[in-house]
């Protein structure tokens, strides 16, 4: 078992295995990589992930960039150790093609990336994205049983923000007597050049606390989900908060080999590339050593 020396208790690995992206959202982090180098073999992928599950981690989840322009993206699925879940996050414009092969190489279940169904406010929020082919992927996952998805739906002032009540009503039509898709409501991160854009949640998930069944508290940060008739949704704070931070279960690996023990620093990366067993295990111990919240209480 991996633990900081906060107490916090590291359960979920998230390898990025590509930078490069199809898309340009406005939003766009790319998990805190900066210059990154030249991506990951799936040698170096499977070494990396088997050292992590030996040390006892049981989650991990392929992000990137938009994993999926891998060619080797299903060689990486089948590259894991036994995993207690496999799951990606992705825009989905090109899921459709690829969620059947995917489902039969391992993977769990999928994170979708859409804020909108209306097509013009899509292009703008992705650079000229095409909303279908998302509605179309989202739809092929659940075919497959990459379930339960995610839509993860980042709101934005001025953009989407009266739209939520929508989505919900879209997600709901993939519940057939179970929650097989589930709208997760995140926050805008207060990055530069976005602030005309940020929105207070808060509001929302109260209206949405006031009509749910039943409140479902998830350890990761503390979050809640709100299970309705027919539908599920969860909201997600911004990073800047200390109760997220002191709740964080994720230890993530860049695109290049790096080792990042928080999404908003990059002075403490440990470069884990060309390691391997005692000398791997090794370096990323010391990476949870150098894990601490960004965002803390502080007198």
């Amino acid at each position: 078992m991996l633990v900081d020396r906060f107490g916090r208790r590291i359960t979920n690995l998230r390898i990025a295995v590509t930078n490069r992206c199809n898309l340009s959202c406005i939003y766009c982090h790319r998990e805190g990589e900066v210059n990154p180098g030249e991506e990951m073999h799936v040698e170096e992928i499977s070494r990396i992930s088997k050292a992590f599950y030996e040390l006892g981690i049981r989650k991990v989840k392929i992000t990137g960039g938009e994993p999926l322009l891998r060619e080797d993206i299903v060689e990486i699925v089948q590259s894991f150790p036994p995993f207690d879940e496999i799951s990606i996050t992705t825009n989905g414009t090109l899921l459709a093609r690829m969620a059947d092969e995917l489902k039969d190489a391992g993977l769990s279940r999928v994170n979708v990336s859409l804020d909108t169904l209306k097509e013009d406010t899509y292009g703008f929020i992705t650079g000229g994205g095409n909303v279908q082919k998302v509605i179309d992927g989202i739809e092929a996952a659940c075919n497959a049983g990459l379930t339960p998805v995610k839509v993860n739906m980042v709101v934005m002032k001025g953009l989407n923000e009266n739209e939520v009540e929508n989505m919900l009503e879209f997600t709901s039509k993939f519940n057939r007597g179970r929650i097989d898709v589930i709208l997760q409501v995140i926050e805008l991160l207060k990055l530069p050049g976005l602030e005309e854009y940020y929105y207070d949640i808060s509001p929302i998930e109260e209206r949405y606390a006031g009509k749910a069944k039943a409140v479902i508290v998830r350890s990761m940060h503390m979050r809640r989900q709100y299970v309705l008739d027919n539908a599920a949704i969860e909201f997600v704070k911004p990073l800047d908060n200390s109760e997220f931070c002191m709740h964080c279960n994720r230890i993530r690996v860049t695109s290049d080999g790096k080792i990042k023990p928080c999404l908003l620093r990059n002075d403490n990366l440990v470069d884990v590339r060309g390691l391997d067993g005692r000398e791997l295990k090794e370096a990323i111990m010391r990476a949870v050593t150098l894990r601490e919240p960004y965002f803390c209480d502080r007198d």
